[in-house]
């Protein structure tokens, strides 16, 4: 290991890395690609060379048969002599096998080809070389029969092919020089190109790594590029801003517990120390009702913070079973008609689900408490179905929360009134907690007014396919069931 400019160990990198790879794949692609296209041009070439080569020749011989057939022989040998080309040797054969007539003087004594083609017909040869001109060039040669008169004569052209193999020659040892300059020119663009995309990577990764728990609001540089790196850089700043988030909301929660757990402590502690102090016990009498209190209250606060903290990092693991979800209304329902003395009227229509009775009876309960302290004299609960939901909804007769404060009222340790004491308020638990049960469950929670514009809470079930655990369903036919006002 090594470390990096910020001091962070960075790993040494094993066998070649991205520039590296890069240039050298770039290089085999490019070497491949024209070997390949070289020897597909190489044989294009060739072939159009060489059936150029033979084309001519052959153009050559029905020319001078075609002189043969409208002229006497005298004129057609000076036809041959006149349209001489060069590179070419044309021959007029006596059915003897002697030299009539020829293109150039070297070829006036022997002739070229010993072939005996029948009027008409056509021979082609290849020869390495003619040695009775004295030439060791390759020669391409085509030998046509032509009845003159009563006899046979027969045309012979030679062409020299040497210029295609020199011209072949020419072109392949151009390619092969100019194959590694051209692979030179590809890498050294490559390494470059790729070099400066990686320095904006390694830019973003030196930034990165100098950003530590003390320093989480530091961000990378987004370069103005529009491009993977624009967007590497776009991410990498949602990620911090999303860790941030995470910490600021970390630290917060545990200021909010310390400061939510002081006053307990601070109670217990002093009533401890002032019962000791007393060694006659009346004041531990007099004490103990309180400092059961206070234990109870701290108690119930850490199993919400536990609660709340499973809830949240996925920890909670909710029993699946079916649950009427209206027998767990109607049982909250009758505790808080128990202990309060506001009117409560409630309606309820049969509805199954799948989920844990326990947790949905406790976000129950803390909605129930909840809208308990804030009403003035009424609270009404409604639990009805459809097709895709079962939404049970909780009014009560106080304000209803404000617009702006909607959201937040389900964060930890929120109390939209500050003043109100902690003892009559609860701990600002009980609705982050049903939030989290609810989102478990699949289900939302959310705080609006009510049709006279009272406060309300609506807890809503979505109803899934057949396939999936949780459904509603009418229980056995059974009606409504209306629950009249007052207390039981």
């Amino acid at each position: 290991m090594e470390e990096g400019t910020s001091g962070v160990p960075r790993s040494r990198s094993s066998g070649w890395g991205v520039r590296k790879r890069s240039t050298a794949v770039a290089v085999i692609v490019v070497a491949a690609a024209l070997l390949l296209g070289g020897g597909i041009l190489l044989l294009l070439l060739h072939t159009s060379l060489t059936a150029s080569t033979e084309s001519a020749a052959e153009q050559k011989t029905q020319h001078v048969v075609a002189e043969l057939e409208d002229l006497d022989l005298t004129d057609a040998g000076d036809y041959i002599v006149a349209g001489a080309l060069a590179g070419q040797f044309v021959q007029l054969l006596a059915p003897a096998g002697h030299v009539v007539a020829s293109s150039d003087p070297n070829v006036a004594n022997s002739p070229l080809s010993a072939q005996q083609p029948a009027p008409g017909q056509t021979l082609t040869r290849n020869v390495s070389s003619l040695p009775s001109i004295g030439s060791n060039d390759d020669f391409y040669i085509v030998t046509t029969g032509v009845r003159v008169g009563e006899d046979v004569y027969r045309v012979v052209v030679a062409s020299n092919v040497q210029v295609q193999t020199d011209t072949l020659s020419t072109v392949a040892w151009f390619m092969l020089g100019a194959t590694p300059l051209l692979l030179v020119v590809v890498a050294a663009s490559v390494w470059l190109l790729v070099g400066r995309s990686l320095r904006q990577v390694e830019r973003i990764r030196g930034q990165v790594a100098r950003i530590n728990a003390e320093r989480l609001d530091g961000r990378v540089d987004v370069p103005p590029t529009n491009d993977e790196i624009h967007a590497l850089a776009l991410t990498m700043n949602m990620m911090l801003d999303r860790l941030q988030a995470s910490d600021r909301e970390q630290r917060r929660f545990v200021s909010d517990a310390s400061h939510e757990l002081r006053s307990p402590l601070a109670t217990l502690s002093a009533g401890v120390e002032i019962a000791t102090a007393d060694p006659s016990g009346a004041m531990w009498h007099q004490m103990k009702d309180v400092l059961s209190e206070e234990t109870a209250r701290m108690s119930y606060l850490v199993e919400d913070l536990l609660t709340l903290a499973k809830t949240n990092d996925g920890g909670h693991k909710l029993e699946q079973s079916d649950v009427d979800l209206d027998d767990v209304v109607d049982q909250e329902i009758r505790r808080l008609r128990s202990t309060s003395r506001r009117q409560i009227t409630a309606e309820l229509s049969p509805a199954r689900i799948t989920g844990d009775a326990r947790r949905l009876a406790q976000v129950l309960r803390n909605v129930l408490d909840n809208a308990e302290r804030h009403a003035l004299s009424r609270i009404t609960v409604r639990l009805s179905i459809s097709a895709d939901a079962a939404v049970v909804t909780v009014d009560n007769d106080g304000d209803p929360v404000p617009e702006a404060d909607r959201d937040r009222i389900f964060e930890r340790f929120v109390r939209l009134d500050e003043n109100r004491s902690r003892e009559g308020g609860g701990s600002g638990l009980g609705l982050s907690i049903a939030a989290g049960i609810m989102a478990a469950h699949h289900g939302s929670i959310r705080a609006t007014d009510g049709p006279a514009g009272e406060c309300r809470f609506e807890l809503t079930f979505p109803a899934l396919d057949a396939d999936n655990a949780t459904s509603f369903t009418s229980a056995e036919g059974r009606r409504p069931r209306p629950q009249g006002s007052g207390r039981r």
